[in-house]
């Protein structure tokens, strides 16, 4: 009996610090789990806070960036007369004669154009690379204006001098609007890069009437011009190209084309893809007097965009010297420029396309014909066209 006793009491004994050593196991335990769990709510919540910082970063930067894109903008807008370093380039040698049988075989190699008139030359050698109708005058509409920026920068007159628009600039040959409103004056700079790039009538206009000896003295210039550029199959009436008395052949343009891309301010003007300038113009408001609310009519200055007419300048597939388009009806749909296709400078000149996206669809089958003959003659060893 004592026997049996004894081994209880040591079995009692014996199990007491075995359960505290479980409690003191499961209170740690508990512990570690309320731990872990407290790790994964702070890990959470600093997660939230770096999520919240970054987006409110990123909203700051993008404010940051608005706000420089405006001042951009604006100072564009305001732009002064600028001192263009002159490019040395080699001078064009006389065009090759060409025949329409060379039109012919061209397109057979595959370059078939939807224009009627084109050529294509090699700028460095005068090469003619494709002609088709290429010597027929044809209405040329706003490819005018190249010889237009040629003539006011010819004259040395201020780029900075403010030139306002007046009613004599409005178009009363064929009735075209305008986005510059009357009154708007503007920087004869401005005024180039508008005639330039979204080839505005009344800019071009404004830079005419702004000449010295009005207009009458400055066409005179232009056939002087044209005459000294060996353009003897061109006349011009206008410097919009709104007449389409201005006529010339595509190989007079060629030479009109070579001629611009010798003036740094035309080669930068003619190739931007947009332009910014500060126009005036009316906002109505609602004002509430004596109980009684009334619409008045304010003058503001906005910011206007222009898009060049070009839309192979905003492709970064193409690398664009000068660029100009034109169009009216007696001219069709009309593209020339200076462009960089296969490391070799071309001339390519488009007159009277008959779609709206004819003359941008003919330059890119000239490139593509132009990168393929480039590679041929790689793989043969012979001279591309």
């Amino acid at each position: 009996m004592k026997k049996t006793l004894l081994f209880l009491t040591l079995i009692a004994f014996l199990a007491g610090p075995m359960g505290e050593v479980s409690r003191v196991e499961a209170a740690s335990t508990s512990k570690n789990s309320e731990t872990k769990a407290d790790g994964k709510v702070k890990a959470k919540s600093q997660a939230k806070a770096k999520a919240k910082a970054k987006a409110k970063a990123k909203a700051k930067n993008k404010v940051k960036a608005k706000n420089k894109k405006k001042a951009k903008t604006k100072s564009k807008s305001k732009i002064k007369a600028k001192k263009y370093a002159p490019v040395a380039t080699r001078q064009m040698t006389e065009l090759r004669a060409i025949s329409s049988a060379a039109g012919h075989a061209a397109s057979i190699d595959g370059l078939d154009l939807r224009s009627a008139a084109a050529i294509v030359v090699d700028q460095k050698t005068g090469e003619a690379l494709y002609a088709k109708n290429e010597a027929v005058p044809t209405s040329i509409a706003s490819i005018t204006k190249l010889m237009t920026a040629i003539v006011t920068l010819d004259a040395k007159l201020p780029l900075d001098e403010e030139i306002t628009i007046t009613s004599e600039e409005i178009d009363r040959l064929n009735g075209t609007s305008s986005r510059l409103p009357l009154g708007a004056t503007l920087t004869r700079a401005e005024l180039l890069n508008l005639a330039l790039i979204a080839s505005e009538n009344r800019a071009a206009a404004a830079l005419t009437r702004a000449y010295p000896g009005g207009r009458p003295a400055f066409i005179s210039a232009m056939n002087r011009k044209a005459r000294a550029l060996g353009m003897h199959d061109t006349q011009f009436v206008d410097g919009t190209g709104l007449n389409s008395q201005n006529r010339a052949t595509a190989m007079d343009l060629v030479k009109l084309v070579d001629a611009s891309y010798r003036y740094p301010e035309i080669r930068e003007m003619s190739s931007t893809a947009a332009y910014d300038v500060a126009l005036p113009g009316k906002r109505v408001v609602k004002v509430r007097e004596d109980g009684r609310t009334r619409r008045v009519t304010l003058d503001v200055v906005r910011q206007v965009a222009f898009n060049n007419t070009n839309a192979l300048t905003r492709s970064g597939d193409w690398e664009i010297g000068v660029s100009k388009t034109g169009f009216i009806n007696e001219a069709g749909k009309c593209l020339v420029m200076q462009a960089k296709i296969a490391d070799t400078p071309v001339i390519i000149v488009l007159l009277d396309s008959w779609g709206s996206w004819t003359r941008i669809g003919d330059a890119n089958r000239i490139r593509k014909w132009l990168e393929l003959e480039r590679q041929i003659a790689a793989r043969s060893g012979k001279k591309a066209v």
